[in-house]
């Protein structure tokens, strides 16, 4: 029987330099897709999953994070003053039980690698999730939760992948495949960032990883990877030998929300997605596109 995984670490100290200047001030996963902050998304996921222990991996300045899951007493008091019954539950809905969100530093940006490790006394000999807030998925079930089925028939290491084009195999860590179903690969290796031409296979990892205590072993040594940083993927490659390692093709849709394009692409997928949204969202692109073709593009 596999031990259940009731902790998940978010590494949110990234300074967020592609999206400047409006990150010169706010945290990147406090940008708002539709009406709320990437890290909510990323939080609600891992609640619906069954985590119960939050553990953020800040920086400087991320501060903002942790007050938005804590009372805003004002704000409440006015809401309630006002009778906005509907927005006081949405604000009072983010909150967390008093203890069960934890945070840490990373003083330096040494790589995903040494952000998980820098989460090891919260995570301590029991298996973990990592969530990566930039990965935004849209999926029902969440993509944890369907991470959650699969750990539970499987054990060990469990990530999220998706298929790339082969000259995007340099963005990714990717699988050395042995078992493929179509849905389910089990991996026998790892390569982090491979050129196309090296590239074991196109399925790379995205930003949702169940993991066992083992890695914290590796990422001990702080041995850099790729970039000169220290890689997760490096470590997880590490233990393959002992633990098994599965990559799950989940169902739903995953947008780059550290990728300009990939944010607005998320905008106008969840708006499209609300049925308060929906009719207004659509006709404003009906407009825009007709405009686009009317210039002659």
């Amino acid at each position: 029987m596999v031990k259940p995984v009731r902790k998940a670490v978010f590494p949110v100290a990234g300074l967020g330099t592609r999206f400047l200047p409006a990150t010169k001030a706010m945290p990147k996963e406090m940008l708002p897709v539709v009406d709320k902050p990437l890290i909510q998304y990323a939080v609600e996921e891992a609640r619906d999953a069954g985590i119960e222990e939050i553990i953020f991996v800040t920086g400087r300045g991320k501060a903002v994070l942790l007050d938005h899951f804590d009372h805003s007493f004002e704000l409440e008091e006015i809401l309630k003053l006002h009778g906005k019954t509907e927005a006081l539950s949405q604000v009072q809905d983010v909150m967390s039980r008093p203890g069960q969100i934890s945070s840490t530093r990373q003083q330096r940006p040494l790589g995903l690698g040494h952000a998980v490790w820098c989460a090891r006394h919260f995570i301590a000999d029991e298996p973990f999730a990592v969530l990566l807030a930039d990965d935004l998925i849209k999926a029902d079930p969440g993509c944890l939760k369907q991470m959650m089925d699969v750990y539970n028939d499987t054990g060990g290491n469990v990530v999220a992948s998706i298929e790339v084009p082969p000259e995007h195999t340099a963005r990714y860590g990717i699988l050395d495949v042995v078992e493929d179903d179509g849905r389910l690969a089990r991996a026998r290796g790892l390569v982090e960032k491979p050129e196309p031409d090296k590239a074991p296979s196109n399925l790379c990892i995205i930003g949702r990883y169940i993991l066992q205590p083992e890695v914290f072993e590796h990422l001990e040594r702080q041995e850099q990877g790729a970039g000169g940083e220290i890689q997760l993927t490096d470590a997880l490659a590490k233990t393959i030998d002992s633990i098994p390692f599965h990559g799950l093709r989940f169902k739903g849709e995953r947008f780059d929300c550290g990728d300009k394009l990939g944010f607005m692409e998320a905008n106008v997928a969840f708006a499209l997605a609300r049925d308060d949204l929906k009719e207004g969202m659509t006709q404003m692109l009906k407009k825009y596109v007709s405009s686009f073709y009317d210039r002659g593009y």
